[in-house]
């Protein structure tokens, strides 16, 4: 299997500029490089800078522990946080470049000082249309029919930082037409929709989910949008909400699609309401996109039948090889660029919601999802593998070995 070296970002000079123009300097490294956060990490006697690129984080440099400090202390300026607090977490917003940068701040105290994390939303680069996610087009058309029913409930579900948010403000870009009232409910608020009433959850003074979205419900609205059910509460008023008329959206952590139906009964949802509003369970992953000009082809022995169960799914060509990550000039050297999204949709059908009442187990949900025309992980990274898309090495890094079939 190739090596292939991590590209280095490094600003020589950081430790040479002032506080202000070492934040610019990074955050524009970032943005040029499509990062999708910047951290600043206080360490004994130096401050080191990274940034977060495809998923992986790259270092970028080190200043000295006072400029760095002074560092931390200009970004929290500038998204109005208090910069005389350090020791409980902190959370703030700043807008740059008259509102074309959006950046999400979180600080949190650490063994040596503050560590700040920006999450950066330059808009146009994370506003995608439903085809540009990375679905198959018989996943597409599922997510379609879901979306063009009246009144029920979508489960977006995967780890942390795997684009359920992108995925939600993709449906809802779809739905903003104008002959809806959307509302969302978001902890934090990501970045503005235009034409659609965004609410943020404001714990420190007792304003959580459970509360916004009774509120919200009293709007009148036609699609609700909740950032996370994290809680039984809020599990049983989307269910009630989903059964009443109105089309709701929302995350859950759960590994798989199967499993987010579970997670919902462990809130003590009934398993009758969610049966009757569950539209479907969509689960997703990112990965690495190999890069075009350097990915390298690998043939595969006919007889080891790799492939064989999606043969009906690629075509002869595609089910002789799989490539492995070059490395070039394009890629930085680092036989990746860009991201996709690897994602199984499970629609509810009438089977599936007899199962659901019946409260079924997580694997009994799954293997009749399948039976029923599920593109489950396992299949959907070898058509992602067989396509020239991604490699192996990199959908092990991002789907656990039992969820593509490796453990049994």
């Amino acid at each position: 299997m190739t090596s292939i070296a991590s590209p280095t970002f490094e600003i020589p000079e950081l430790k040479d500029y002032s506080a202000e123009e070492a934040v610019k300097a990074v955050i524009d490294l970032a943005i040029a490089q499509r990062s999708s956060d910047v951290y600043l990490m206080t360490e004994k006697r130096a401050v080191s800078a990274a940034i977060r690129r495809n998923g992986r984080v790259h270092r970028i440099g080190a200043v000295p522990l006072e400029m760095g400090r002074n560092m931390i202390a200009y970004i929290k300026t500038a998204a109005e946080m208090d910069i005389t607090e350090k020791r409980r977490p902190l959370d703030g917003r700043w807008l740059m470049a008259d509102g074309e940068v959006d950046i999400r701040i979180n600080t949190i105290a650490t063994l040596h000082g503050e560590d700040l994390c920006m999450r950066l939303w330059a808009r146009g680069g994370n506003e995608l249309e439903l085809s540009e996610l990375g679905l198959f087009d018989a996943d597409l058309a599922k997510l379609q029919k879901m979306l063009s029913a009246p009144s029920g409930l979508i489960l977006v579900t995967g780890p942390t930082g795997t684009g359920k948010t992108t995925t939600l403000y993709s449906c809802l870009r779809q739905l903003n037409d104008g002959s809806r009232k959307i509302n969302t409910l978001e902890d934090p608020i990501e970045y503005a929709l235009p034409g659609i009433r965004q609410s943020q959850v404001n714990t420190k003074i007792g304003v959580d989910f459970p509360d916004l979205l009774r509120s919200v419900l009293r709007q009148s609205p036609d699609v609700i949008m909740v950032g996370e059910i994290r809680d039984s509460e809020t599990a049983r008023i989307a269910v009630r909400a989903a059964n009443s008329g109105h089309l709701v959206l929302a995350t859950l952590h759960a590994p798989v699609s199967s499993s987010a139906i579970n997670n919902m009964l462990f809130f003590d949802v009934s398993p009758h309401f969610l049966a009757d509003c569950l539209l479907g369970v969509l689960s997703q992953r990112l990965f690495r996109k190999l890069c075009s000009d350097c990915k390298t082809r690998i043939d595969v022995d006919p007889s080891s039948n790799i492939y064989e169960d999606i043969q009906s799914l690629v075509s002869e060509e595609q089910r002789s090889c799989f490539y492995s990550p070059g490395g070039c000039d394009s890629c930085l050297n680092e036989g990746y660029q860009s991201r996709g999204g690897l994602m199984e949709v499970m629609l509810v059908n009438a089977r599936l919601r007899h199962l659901i009442s019946e409260s079924a187990m997580a694997e009994t949900l799954r293997k009749a999802a399948i039976e029923d025309g599920m593109v489950e992980f396992q299949r959907g990274a070898k058509i992602k593998i067989a396509t020239g898309i991604t490699s192996p090495e990199e959908i092990l890094r991002v789907v656990s070995p039992e969820h593509l079939g490796l453990e049994k």
